[in-house]
Formats: structure tokens, sequence, C-alpha cells
């Protein structure tokens, strides 16, 4: 092999020295490392072995016993195997260290000798100290009795409680096992990063002094074994590590990036375990259309272990600065959160108002949520989503959200009883809509308790549920409701799963100002209503199992019979069960309106297959069924969604995986009489994390009725992926494509193919650095919410305690 040059770790901290060799094997990782270390000394902050005082297990060891490394760390394990002195040529076992007894310290050599004259004993060869998961390793270790000194020596490697791990050639110990003076020291901590130092000395208070010490969470050689220089690493004069709060600090710390810029970070400081620090995080760029260049920053304040607080400020070119603040809190009962954002601009309101005149005025956001556990099964949960006006949040990018929820709830969940107190408001932000006609639920009550049946078996699902609903400027209502499901399912000799269910329930609303609601047939009659509700229904399955092209399947026929009297639907306000279509998901649902406030009735027989195979690598599922109405009578499921005439449309799903490297969805509903598709839905994904391709296509052809607001028809496109390179490098992208045009949704301004969200960008992430450059383009244009190009640069360095 080539010479190579290796000099003194004191030459050259967490720098890569000059190599003369043309090639660099792979070697073992524990030698390798350390050859690593002791040329370039990279490490991460510092962990002490702290080994508490106590009675000293000896274990005496030699060529014959076992080695450490059987059940120990691989890591250590040689590379090869030296003969015996004795020329024999025989392998020599491994030596094991049992465990020692707790509080006291394990101990191990190949050779011990004992001075009783000078009081003095030394260990030489794979010298082991262990106490629990704290140990000492090195090629020598002596301990002078009379001055209580313990002087560890040669490829010394301590490992603390936290996982820490710290290279030395040389470390004093006090008789008490804990760290005094250490020369030319590489630590590597469980979270990734390494602390070099020349030196370092115990002070009388029991923090440790680092000289000219040298921080980087970068790899310091490639996967080949070759040195590379770090990305960034911190060098300071002197290096304060406190044991008891494994916190490090730095004096007259700077930052290198790619060994030439240099950045002075007054006052840094990180915990040895990994635990965020207050400081200044890493500033993003932004570049759009509607607020000009954005300069963003936060300082983060680490109040305590469990309570944070993130303040932020945005300065723009085009409008004046936003603050931002984050408060965050983890209790023994629960947490929470709060987060504000505040500026003044000029906005233009995209609401029911016809003023589209620019308005100077405060602008802002609040977003908490938080849960209070009052014992094991009672909570308090709830969240406040408030903004100031209709556009604040598209314009300055927090959140796409067209409605906010806040809620109010209080919950007991244990194995049989579910019980929830909620109250529930909405703000809507979509263009003139009416926050009048947007209703408050309060309260909406729900329960529910499962018992046994002691006379015909099976279980009892009992159910009350109460709903308030109120509006400003629209339709109030009002329902309780109370009812029982008794079900009870049983296997047959011959394997089949039957499955009975009865249902019983009574129902009474009021409602008022009824002609406020556009749509005539989600009112209701005004007033009180009752109405009573009761199914029946019978459901066979019947799996059949048996090989399939080297694999194993499962086919399962089911059939399903469903009866109900007729139902006072029409007398009822729709509050709850406006979006209906048939789908695969409620083929089999008693009922197959959501929500409460529609019942479907009549007699109807369901019918379905479900196929599942697997073989090594391989799964596919996929089901298709149908149904038929017994009875002619007039549904109120309206046209298009697949359930008018007496028999349905037919609907299905197939899924095919394949490892974890495809996966493939189609969802469908095919028009009975004219066989065209009604719903069709693909999902593809190929690919690992680092490189894949998605797509997903969407149409849905049900010509319902244009008075429904929820059944609109609507084709769209979604495309992401990304492709990994260079190891460290990727360039992703994605796009939300609008293929309806006018033929299928009148209200629709699109030719038929519009792109309404694109988003390319190219990134950079390695061990201890990470930087992306992305550029976006919305069409979307709503009062001061300006579409066209944004561009974002983001960049962060990893383990320094903060982004």
């Amino acid at each position: 092999m080539p010479p190579r040059l290796i000099l003194p770790p004191s030459a050259c901290l967490l720098s890569i020295l000059p190599v003369a060799r043309a090639a660099c094997p792979p070697r073992h990782p524990a030698r390798r490392f350390l050859m690593v270390a002791s040329r370039t000394m990279a490490a991460c902050a510092w962990p002490l072995l702290a080994l508490l005082p106590g009675q000293v297990a000896a274990q005496a060891t030699g060529p014959d016993a076992p080695l450490f490394w059987d059940d120990g760390d691989p890591d250590n394990a040689p590379e090869g195997v030296e003969s015996r002195p004795d020329g024999a040529g025989e392998v020599p076992d491994p030596f094991q260290l049992d465990e020692p007894p707790s509080g006291t310290i394990g101990f191990a050599a190949d050779e011990v000798e004992y001075d009783t004259g000078a009081q003095a004993v030394a260990a030489t060869g794979n010298v082991l100290l262990r106490r629990e998961a704290q140990e000492v390793r090195a090629d020598r270790v002596s301990w002078n009795r009379t001055s209580g000194e313990i002087v560890a020596s040669g490829n010394v490697r301590l490992v603390d409680d936290a996982g820490n791990i710290l290279y030395t050639d040389r470390i004093t110990l006090t008789e008490e096992l804990r760290a005094g003076a250490l020369e030319n020291l590489l630590l590597v901590l469980s979270q990734g990063g390494r602390l070099a130092a020349m030196g370092a000395a115990r002070d009388d208070d029991g923090q440790i002094r680092l000289e000219d010490g040298a921080y980087s969470a970068c790899a310091i050689e490639t996967a080949a074994g070759c040195p590379k220089t770090p990305t960034w690493r911190v060098t300071a004069h002197e290096v304060l590590y406190n044991p008891d709060t494994q916190k490090v600090r730095f004096s007259g710390a700077r930052l290198e990036l790619f060994g030439k810029i240099a950045v002075p970070l007054p006052g840094l400081a990180i915990f040895a375990d990994g635990r965020a620090v207050s400081g200044l995080t890493s500033p993003d760029i932004r570049v759009s259309q509607a607020n000009g260049v954005e300069l963003s920053a936060e300082y983060y304040w680490r109040i305590a272990q469990n309570r944070e607080l993130t303040l932020g400020a945005s300065v723009f070119t085009d409008v004046l600065p936003m603050v931002t603040a984050r408060y965050r809190s983890l209790t023994a009962q629960g947490a929470y959160q709060i987060t504000g954002y505040a500026t003044s601009s000029k906005r233009i309101p995209i609401g029911s108002s016809t003023v589209q005149t620019e308005q100077e005025a405060f602008r802002g956001y609040l977003d908490t949520n938080g849960q209070y556990n009052l014992s094991p099964t009672l909570s308090i949960i709830g969240s406040l989503r408030l903004a100031s006006d209709r556009t604040f949040l598209r314009r300055y990018d927090i959140s796409r959200d067209d409605r906010l929820r806040s809620m109010l709830s209080i919950r007991h969940i244990d194995d049989d009883t579910f019980f929830s107190f909620t109250g529930w408001g909405f703000q809507t932000l979509r263009t003139g809509e009416d926050q009048g006609l947007v209703p408050f639920a309060l309260p909406l009550v729900e329960y529910r308790r499962r018992i046994d049946d002691p006379l015909l078996g099976g279980r009892i699902m009992l159910e009350a549920n109460t709903l308030l609903l109120a509006r400003s400027e629209g339709q109030d209502t009002q329902r309780a409701l109370a009812g029982a499901t008794w079900s009870r399912r049983t296997l047959t000799s011959w394997g089949q799963e039957i499955t009975t269910t009865a249902m019983v329930r009574g129902d009474l609303y009021h409602s008022d100002e009824n002609v406020l609601t556009g749509i005539d047939q989600y009112r209701g009659e005004p007033g009180w209503q009752t109405r009573g509700v009761a199914i029946g229904a019978v459901d066979v399955k019947w799996p059949l199992t048996g090989s399939f092209l080297g694999g194993t399947q499962v086919l399962t026929p089911r059939v399903q019979f469903v009866a109900s009297p007729q139902i006072r639907n029409l007398v009822i306000p729709n509050e709850d069960s406006r979006s209906v279509d048939l789908e695969d998901s409620n083929l089999f649902a008693l009922n197959r309106f959501a929500g409460h406030d529609r019942v479907e009735d009549g007699v109807r027989f369901t019918y379905g297959l479900d196929w599942r195979w697997q073989a090594p690598g391989w799964r596919v599922d996929a089901n298709i069924g149908q149904s038929y109405r017994v009875t002619d009578d007039n549904t109120l499921l309206p046209d298009g969604t697949g359930l008018t005439d007496r028999t349905s449309d037919v609907v299905g799903r197939a899924e095919i995986r394949w490892e974890d490297f495809v996966s493939f969805t189609h969802r469908f509903r095919i028009d009975k009489d004219e066989l065209a598709f009604r719903r069709n839905e693909f999902d593809i994904a190929v690919g690992t994390r680092e490189t894949y391709a998605e797509a997903s296509y969407l149409k849905l052809d049900r010509d319902v009725p244009l008075v429904l607001e929820d059944l609109n028809d609507r084709e769209e496109l979604r495309l992401a992926g990304r492709y990994a390179f260079a190891r460290f490098w990727s360039v992703f992208g994605s796009t939300v494509i609008n293929l309806t045009d006018a033929s299928e949704d009148p209200s629709q301004m699109s030719d038929g193919f519009e792109p309404l969200r694109t988003r390319v960008g190219v990134a950079y992430e390695d061990d201890c650095l990470e930087f992306a450059v992305t550029w976006r383009n919305d069409n979307f244009d709503a009062g001061d919410i300006v579409g066209g190009n944004t561009v974002l640069f983001s960049f962060g360095l990893k383990n320094l305690g903060w982004r």
C-alpha cells in the first residue's frame, strides 16, 4: 500500500490532513474511526464517564478466557486473529465480563500486576471497567492506591450512560472514577455530533474546561473510508462542559462553512444529550408577487424542559413587517400550544359584501389547541382558529384552508363507553360565501354504550345524540335522537360468517326560518317533527381459500339483505346527510347516507365479491358489488348518485402492492345502463423514500342536478416526484391540474387544462446540513391574494440545538 501521512491530532483539529495514497480500502468500523479520529480529532459535545464509587468486582482473564465482544459491541472485535504466544496457532476464545452487581464496578484485563510495596495496581491488555451502562476501555490502566490517582492510556474509550463516547490518548481519573485531565481527546455523542480538543481539565466546581476545541455534526470520511472535509464546523478558544446539566458552552466560537466562510457565533451553547437550546434560527428568504422579497428568522427560547417560546419576524419589501409567536407546553396532565401572527397591510374583501376596495387594517391569525386529561378516561380537548379576514392566510402563505374550525369538547372514553359534549364554531374563508349562513353547533352531545346481550347473545350498542345548529342569518335546527343496535355474528360448520343486525331509533327535530335555506330538499318542515326508524339486516360471507400462482388467495362471496319500513325523511331538515354517493366503502352499509338526518328505507339485496391474493413481496386486494332494491317506491336519493334506480351502479376497488416499491389503487363506479365510468380514480406510487413518482387522477361524471351544492362533477390530475442523485442532492416537483371544463361543471371557468399549483425545487441534505431552493406557481387570485411565482430559499444546520 502507498504510504500515507498521519499528523498528530493537535496539528489539525477537525480538518482532513493530506494523504499520499491512491485508494482507501475498507477497514473495520472501530479501527477506521479511531484512525480518522486521531487524524482529524472530529467529535461532538462532551460526555463524561461518572462512575459512582463502590466495590470493584475483578474478573481474571487471559488468553484462554472468552473475549468481551462476543456479547458486546461488535465494533470492538479485532480485524484478524493473531497466533497465540506458544505458537500453537489456536484461536483464543473471546473473553466475557459478567454484569457486575448493582453499585459495583466490573473489571477485566488480559494481565494484572500488583505491587504491594508501592500500593499500585497495573492492568494491561483489553482493560475494561464497567458499571451498568457506563464503561471504560484502554490498553493500560494504573491505580496508585496511596494517591488515589487512576490513569488510563492507549486507545482510551469511555461510554457514559447516555450513550456518548469519548476517545482520548490519556485520561486521569479520581479515586471516585471521575475524569480529571485528558490529552488529545475525541468525543462522539449519541446524537451524532463530534467534539475534539487538544487538552482538558476539571475545575474545582466539577466543570470540564477544554482548550482549542472544535465541534461538528458532519461526517469526516466517505463510505469508502477516505477522509473528507466537514461541511461545517465550530471552532472555539475554550469550551466549558457542565456534567450535571449536560450543557456545553463555547467561548470565541466561529462557524466555518465549506472550510472558507467564517461567521461569529457569540454565546453559542449546545446540550450533549441533544436537547434543544435557546438561540437564533437560520433565516429563510422568499420572493413573492404579493409581498415582494421576504426575510424571516426566529428566536427559540427554551424556557424549561417542558416549555418553549419561539418569537419570529418577517420583513418585506412591499408591505409592513409581520411578527409571530408560538408558545408550547407539556404538563403532567396534557399539552397545549398557542400560535399568533400580526401585521398591518391593505386588504380587499372577498366575502358576500359588495365592497371591493382596498382597506388598510390590522391583520392577524390565532391558532391554539390542547388537551387536558382529568383522568385516564376523561379529558378536555380544545382548539381555536381565528383569522382577521379571508385573504390573510393565503397571502402570507400560512395556510390554504378555506374554512377554520374551532371546538371545545369534554370526552369520556373507556372500553365500552363513549361520551362527548362538544361545541363547534366555523369561520368561512371562501369567496362569496355568507358567514351568516355558516352554523355554530352549541352543543353536540354524543353517547354510546356497548353491552352484552344476555338473552340472544351478541352485542347491543345504545346510542343517544343531541345537536343544536344556530345561524345568524339562516335556518336554525335542533334535534334529539336515541336508539339501540343489536348485532350477532355466528360461524356455521361450513365456514360461512353470518351477521344479524337490528336497529331501532326515535328522532325529535325542531327547526325555524326554513325558507332561508336555498335548496328545497334540505329545508324540511318548520316546527316540531318526529320520526321512527327501524332497520333489520342479515349479512352472509363465505371465505374460500386456496393456492394460486405461487401464493395464497381468499375469495369471499358476500350477500346482504336489508329491510326498513317507509321513513319520514323529507319533513326532517337535512344538515349532515347532504353529500351522498355510492362507492365501495358504503356499499354494504345499513344506511348509505352519511350522518343521521337521512335514512335509506325499503327492501334491498346487496351482493359482491372480495378477493385477496398474497405471495412473497406481493399483495392484491379487490372487490366489486351492486345492490337491487325490491320495492319500486320513489327514492329520495338524487339522480347521479348510482342509487336512484332499483338496480344500482356497479362499484369496486382494486389495490396492488409489490414490496415497498409499487403501490396502485383504482376505485370506480360504472353506470349499469351505459357502462360508462361515473367515478374513475387512480392512485399510483413507484419508488423508494429517496426517489419516487406519484400520480393521482379523479373524474366524477355523475350528472347530479346542479341544485345540489355538494355533488358537482370534476376532473383533476395530481403529479409529484423526487429524484435523488450524487448521494445528497435531489430534485423534486409537484402539480395539481384542474381538468374540469364548462361542459362538466357550468360553474367552472376552466378550459379543461388549468394548473392550479405547481412546485419545482432542488435540495441538498447530508448528515449535518440541509438547504433547498423551491419555485412555486399559484393560479389563484382573489381580493389581495395575488397568484403567480414564489421562490423560497431555506437553509439549516443539524445538531446545533436549533435549525
